[in-house]
């Protein structure tokens, strides 16, 4: 008998690093999940050695014998392809396992097995556990996880069936039998999202809402960022107890300090940490031992620096982790929460904000100064303030999901540098928009390396990790890869217009926006209504209300015998409304009324301009009494060139925002009202399309190599998705004999419309993007192309395919009959679902396609197809 090599002495494979993810548990516990290494195999024992024999059963299917400590040891070792095994950590110690072995005969077969300590049972680590094997074993082409269950073991019987994934089961027995399919199923993906919300806003009460603080690095001298800490939550009025911990200090800001986190009289829920970087590691280490559940790391000298700054930043996230604590941070700001449940002031900043309904997520922890200080000059106030830094851990999309739910919340904004899983802030960002506008500010970077190019000709960008460690359902939202290329600016334009988010290009236009929609409703339609008493300004309204995507239509009869009556004979009354530099209180209330009653106007700007105008407090007043009279339509004003909440313009709740420029005025109108044309139309759904062979599609990619696909492979690809290419080259590849036919049938068909194309191409950080445009200079000279994010839906192909300039001429209204819109949705749609099936598709491109009259469909005429090669497969989740 042949003594089986000892796994240690054997070639060991590529260590699959993309499988490294923080994530939650159902009761909000953080934890880190990653595949198993061979330096585990202690770890592993330990594991097996601590499991009750009531577990030992359920693994091993009836009683067992302990394993030897050898044999157990070599479960620590696997191929991460056909043998692959996740762990779940809490701290250093292992507390749920879950391993797949491949069917030798049937490859997209999988066997699976879970195992979770006895202590954490309870805790939802199964259902984690199989979400991540899941996606695992789906992106090795493994279609079907099989389990065997004892049929008392009702835990992992439940985890099954309310995962949401297609599960068959055999007949009830000893032992029961399941197949899971690992396609994501929409019911699947809900139910992970409903999981993954719930345990995300559990897991950041202790850092917004916690009990308790710690300042670690509390100074005595004011002024240093470790007493300012201090002196803020204490002037800011929390409630609950502040540990300054300082080894040499009796106390700091007349709080009494601490020598060590150990010392401290109470487990402090939130910890914030000032102090050098080099110490930074051993003092979050010295949190988890003391059963703190937040860190906020304000020190620097981390990811900035360099390569080594950024691994030690990851460490620290996988440590925090595996310990059970989420974190903020490192090089931050702090955390800001003014509702009355928290009355939080855990920053540095000598700018605090006064309470209000706009909550803010800040990347760059200088701006966040600024960002605090001209927030306060414009008295926009704030619920929640958090810089998250690099994000190592805690992320955009966390705490999206945290105001998402928050009552004190009702505009969310977003300064974004860079993302970390931009699909999950599309999903999270299309369920929170609808309710609480989300404006963002994200200035582009040009063209950028990998960006999908305007023509269509599809990038090359890789389609890999979308960012750094930090999201609590996969990756963060920075860290890492700072010397990756940013995303292509259509790519985020893209994923913002898709996601229903407002997106600014400076920090003002952000602050213009949010004043509007913290005050005033978003306008039922983009028709403005301006009321002037100057000629000029009203000019340039007019002008900026047009590049804002705002009309200003001429007032109808009624409103226009109105304004006389009131104003006299000699007013003029179209749109803009002049009332002259004479104007009173009275005339702006007579004229806004009117305006207002209007069924054809959504909207209003009001100028009031110095020197010419007289007591402003009563026009205030009038403005502020016509607002309160129509409150489903905004008023917005530019007023004595002041900008902000104005005293003059504030009565209780009652505010009209003010901008020094009407230009900003209309610009700001002019969001919000796509916003609400986003958000009065129905949500788009991912179709089930017919004729789609996944199997099929499979099947042949699996016989081509990395590099371009064969042109009679691509067009049975295609065909595998219901898209039928007709070559009308003769011989050229598939489908050549109908050329001549095909070729001779278009040609009759002059006025059918222009050719189109339609690309795929890898974004950096996105993933597929796919491009849509007419050939020739339509695209080449004049840039009008559309991009969308994958994955599609329906409205997101509809309002694709409308979005472009020359749009009149696909749907009629310019040059003949147009061409069938619908044919070209669902292949937009199919091309859609091809790529996100199947993610060794790097790029493809059809050009050109053939649009046809109503009725007749589309003809792809030409189809390019290039996969990627092993080491860039794989893409966002």
């Amino acid at each position: 008998m042949t003594t089986p090599p000892d796994p240690a002495d054997l070639e060991q494979p590529a260590y699959p690093d993309d499988l490294e993810q923080p994530g939650l548990v159902r009761t909000g516990r953080s934890t880190f999940v990653r595949p198993i290494r061979p330096e585990d195999a202690d770890r592993l024992v330990a594991f097996v050695g601590g499991l009750s024999r009531a577990t030992l059963a359920y693994r091993s299917l009836g009683p067992v014998i302990r394993a030897r400590d050898d044999v157990i040891r070599r479960g620590a070792y696997v191929d991460y392809l056909n043998e692959l095994a996740l762990v779940a950590l809490a701290g250093d110690e292992i507390a749920g396992l879950v391993r797949y072995v491949r069917d030798t005969e049937d490859p997209d077969h999988a066997e699976v097995t879970f195992t979770i300590r006895d202590d954490d049972q309870s805790e939802g680590f199964g259902r984690l556990l199989l979400e991540h094997i899941a996606a695992a074993a789906r992106a090795r082409g493994i279609r079907v996880l099989k389990a065997d269950v004892l049929a008392d073991n009702t835990r992992m019987i439940n985890v099954f069936l309310g995962s949401g994934y297609r599960v068959e089961s055999g007949p009830p027995g000893q032992i029961v039998h399941f197949d899971i399919a690992v396609d994501p199923q929409a019911q699947a993906v809900a139910r992970a999202e409903r999981r993954e919300h719930t345990a995300v806003r559990r897991s950041l009460r202790p850092l917004l809402e916690p009990r308790s603080v710690a300042v670690i690095g509390a100074n005595r001298r004011p002024l240093t960022i470790g007493h300012e800490i201090v002196a803020n939550l204490l002037r800011g009025g929390f409630r609950g107890s502040v540990f300054p911990v300082n080894p040499r200090a009796g106390q700091v800001a007349g709080a009494r300090a601490y020598p060590s986190v150990r010392e401290l009289p109470e487990p402090p829920d939130l910890a914030l940490i000032a102090v050098r970087a080099e110490a930074v590691p051993d003092v979050v280490r010295e949190c988890a031992e003391a059963g703190v559940k937040a860190v906020v790391v304000v020190s620097t000298g981390f990811g900035e620096t360099g390569a080594a700054g950024r691994s030690t930043e990851l460490e620290l996230s996988r440590f925090a982790r595996a310990s059970g604590m989420r974190l903020v941070g490192p090089n931050c700001m702090g955390v800001v929460n003014t509702t009355p449940a928290a009355r939080l002031a855990a920053t540095f900043s000598p700018a605090l904000p006064t309470p209000g309904r706009v909550a803010m997520s800040s990347q760059s922890g200088p701006l966040g100064l600024a960002v605090l200080d001209f927030a306060r000059r414009l008295r926009l106030g704030f619920s929640g303030f958090v810089s998250v830094g690099h994000a190592v851990d805690v992320s955009t999309n966390d705490l999206l999901q945290w105001w998402e739910e928050d009552p004190e919340t009702s505009v969310i904004l977003l300064h974004v540098e860079t993302f970390g899983n931009p699909r999950r802030f599309a999903r999270i960002a299309r369920r929170v928009a609808p309710r609480k506008p989300i404006i963002a500010v994200h200035p582009g970077h040009g063209h950028a390396t990998g960006q999908v190019d305007p023509g269509g000709r599809g990038g090359s960008g890789r389609r890999g990790d979308p960012g750094g460690l930090g999201d609590s359902g996969g990756r963060g939202d920075s860290a890492g890869h700072a010397d990756r290329p940013g995303p292509s600016d259509s790519a985020v334009s893209s994923l913002f217009a898709q996601s229903g988010v407002i997106r600014t290009r400076s920090l003002q236009e952000l602050f213009d926006a949010a004043l509007l929609l913290a005050h005033q409703p978003p306008p039922p339609g983009n028709r403005v209504a301006v009321i002037t008493n100057a000629g000029g300004p009203a000019a340039l309204t007019v002008g900026a209300c047009a590049a804002s995507g705002l009309r200003v239509p001429r007032f109808g009869e009624r409103t226009r015998e109105t304004l006389r009556a009131a104003l006299g004979p000699g007013a003029e009354v179209a749109n803009p409304a002049d009332l002259t530099p004479m104007a009173t209180a009275a005339h702006y209330r007579h004229a806004l009324d009117a305006v207002l009653a209007d069924d054809e106007i959504d909207a209003a700007i009001v100028l009031f301009m110095p020197p010419l105008a007289d007591k402003p407090d009563e026009v205030a007043a009038a403005i502020l009494d016509a607002a309160e009279a129509a409150p489903s339509k905004p008023v917005v004003a530019s007023f004595l060139g002041g900008a902000g909440v104005a005293d003059l313009l504030h009565r209780g709740e009652l505010v009209v925002p003010t901008y020094a420029f009407p230009e900003s005025a209309a610009a700001s109108l002019g969001h919000a009202a796509a916003y609400q044309a986003w958000r009065s139309t129905p949500a788009g759904v991912i179709p089930d399309l017919p004729g789609v062979d996944t199997d099929r599609a499979r099947s042949l990619l699996a016989g081509c190599a990395p590099g371009p696909v064969p042109p009679r492979i691509a067009a049975e690809l295609l065909d595998s998705y219901g898209i039928a290419v007709r070559d009308t080259e003769p011989g050229s590849g598939p489908g050549s004999e109908l050329g001549s036919e095909l070729g001779s049938e278009l040609g009759s068909r002059l006025g059918s419309g222009p050719d189109a194309f339609l690309s795929v191409g890898a974004d950096p950080v996105f993933g597929p993007v796919v491009a849509f445009g007419l050939t020739g200079d339509y695209a080449d000279l004049m840039a009008d192309v559309a991009h969308r994010v994958t994955p599609l839906s329906d409205r997101d192909a509809r309002e694709m395919v409308r979005s472009l300039r020359a749009a009149p001429l696909l749907d009629g209204r310019v040059g003949g009959p147009g061409v069938d819109l619908a044919a070209l949705e669902e292949t937009v749609l199919r091309i859609s679902a091809m790529v996100e099936d199947l993610p060794e598709i790097e790029a493809m491109e059809l050009r050109p396609i053939r649009l046809l009259p109503p009725g007749d469909g589309v003809a792809v005429t030409r189809a390019t197809i290039r996969l990627a090669d092993e080491t860039r497969k794989g893409g966002p989740s």
